[in-house]
């Protein structure tokens, strides 16, 4: 065994301290790792498909199907707030509801698709609201405007 300046440690064992207290040489294992990890990621983004908005949506849709949508989302809001703060429409969102599905909903998938829309507007509200609250009444007074704004924009632009 050599001898060895610090009691207790072997030489290698101090070799292997003053090596790594360099300050370039204790960053360069981090740095290699922060550049591998970056090039493996530009490697799996350019080894991924291109997405395309054709690939994202059907190509039989109506240009104003974000829109209907959306408008379904409303009036799953509004059937769950009107009842919460005690405002009876006749007739009822549902009832509304099911004349936009029987009016534009031809094949079953986006009769689903508009569906799931209604029940995450009402959902997203019961999962919230437990009574009529101010915030509850200025959503639904929000809603009923976007709703009417959007019937007419797509009643304008896209009517027969």
């Amino acid at each position: 065994m050599t001898s060895c300046p610090v009691p207790g440690q072997t030489r290698s064992r101090i070799l292997l301290q003053t090596r790594f207290q360099t300050p370039w040489l204790r960053r360069r294992p981090a740095r290699l790792r922060s550049l591998a990890l970056a090039m493996a990621m530009a490697l799996l983004v350019l080894a991924l498909p291109p997405a395309t908005a054709a690939a994202q949506e059907p190509l039989n849709e109506p240009p104003y199907e974000r829109q209907l949508l959306r408008l379904s989302e409303i009036l799953g809001a509004l059937h769950f707030l009107r009842p919460l703060c005690a405002r009876a429409d006749e007739p009822g969102w549902r009832d509304r509801m099911e004349t936009l599905l029987a009016a534009e909903a031809a094949d079953e998938a986006r009769k689903r698709r508009f569906i799931e829309r209604f029940n995450q507007g009402y959902r997203g509200f019961a999962a919230v609201y437990h009574s009529c609250t101010p915030a509850a009444r200025e959503a639904m007074t929000g809603y009923i405007s976007e709703g009417s704004s959007l019937i007419r924009d797509v009643t304008a632009r896209y009517s027969r």
